[in-house]
């Protein structure tokens, strides 16, 4: 443990943002899962309902900073290049 009081509070704040990062990041990772499964099965209804909150989940860990903002491009463009082929 720090001595010092200014690292001591690091600690807990460092703490507190990586609870955080975590769970943004899980249900990030959770959605596109499902978006995923609902591509590989082709069902129309599922994605609609699905990808956009996959996409919308991918901004908002890219804007917390949890995830890099090219790191959440590439992911978006990928699941969306999969429902236009499938839409195609």
């Amino acid at each position: 443990m720090a001595n010092i009081k200014q690292q001591k509070k690091r600690i807990i704040t460092n703490e507190l943002r990586r609870v955080r990062n975590m769970s943004i990041r899980t249900r990030m990772r959770t959605l596109v899962k499902q978006a995923e499964e609902a591509l590989e099965s082709k069902d129309a209804e599922k994605i609609k309902k699905v990808v956009p909150r996959a996409l919308s989940a991918i901004d908002r860990a890219a804007s917390k900073g949890v995830i890099h903002r090219n790191n959440a491009g590439r992911k978006k463009s990928s699941i969306q290049r999969r429902v236009s082929s499938i839409q195609a």
